[in-house]
């Protein structure tokens, strides 16, 4: 089998890191940071995210395990002192895969016909670089509002806990293959309206956001950040793609949530 192994880049991350890729060497499995069948992340769900970024071309054939070596994560659940066992684990034992749903987001430009395409693992946001955020909202080629305020914020179900979190939304079991959508802070007056809570939308519909206004747009995906020029639509859904979890032990998404948020 062939690893990588990719640290958080600060110091104890670092050794963790080196630590964990002499001992799978030991065990002849081959490091190999281009192809590999499993990626190990060393830090947090930050190093995780930069992770599966860097193999968006291979999530068909890589699986993804985090070590956290601060609190911990969503997607980091192994210890440093946990390390021996989870090396023994990838080295001698078959691992189930656990499947997570990602989110596509398409986005289209006025006078052009090529679009970006990207995927995400937590959310993509949207906001406008000056001004309000003045948008058509279509779900299912059907127009539903027309939203004013801060940004909008379309997540995953693993992305539930995060931004969608801090905005009010629903913490989503990461089984249900669905995108949430929830506001930030909407202008609901006499003349404006929007629905005000968030939605949940299942695999195969669609939401599209379509601008009103000339304006610039400042979309995130994930930890990346950019802006758009000249938009014409950002197209957001449940992927075809799935992010693969290498699975040695239980590790229950509630659970997480509790020691997270409540414990």
């Amino acid at each position: 089998m062939k690893f990588a192994v990719i640290s958080r880049g600060d110091e104890t991350s670092n050794a963790l890191m080196q630590k964990i890729k002499n001992y799978l060497l030991e065990f002849n499995l081959t490091y190999d940071l281009d192809e590999p069948n499993i990626v190990i992340t060393v830090g947090g769900d930050g190093t995780l995210l930069y992770a599966f970024h860097q193999y968006t071309h291979r999530l068909n054939d890589t699986s993804f395990v985090g070590v956290h070596t601060g609190h911990l994560g969503f997607y980091a659940d192994w210890k440093p002192e946990e390390v021996e066992r989870l090396v023994i684990h990838i080295a001698k034992t078959p691992f189930k895969i656990v499947e997570y749903p990602l989110l596509e987001v398409i986005v289209r430009h006025n006078n052009s016909t090529k679009s970006e395409r990207y995927l995400a693992l937590n959310e993509c946001s949207v906001k406008s670089v000056v001004g309000s955020l003045v948008m058509d909202l279509e779900i299912k080629g059907e127009l539903f509002e027309t939203f004013r305020g801060d940004g909008l914020c379309i997540s995953t179900p693993s992305g539930s806990t995060a931004y969608n979190k801090a905005l009010g939304g629903a913490i989503l079991h990461p089984s249900l293959a669905s995108i949430q959508i929830a506001e930030m802070a909407s202008i609901n007056n006499r003349v404006y309206r929007t629905i005000g809570s968030p939605l949940v939308l299942p695999q195969h519909h669609t939401c599209l956001l379509k601008p009103l206004n000339d304006v610039d747009f400042h979309i995130t995906i994930d930890h990346l950040s950019m802006v758009e020029k000249s938009v014409k639509s950002i197209q957001c859904r449940v992927a075809e793609d799935k992010i693969k979890f290498a699975r040695f032990r239980p590790f229950p998404f509630w659970k997480r949530v509790k020691e997270s948020f409540i414990k």
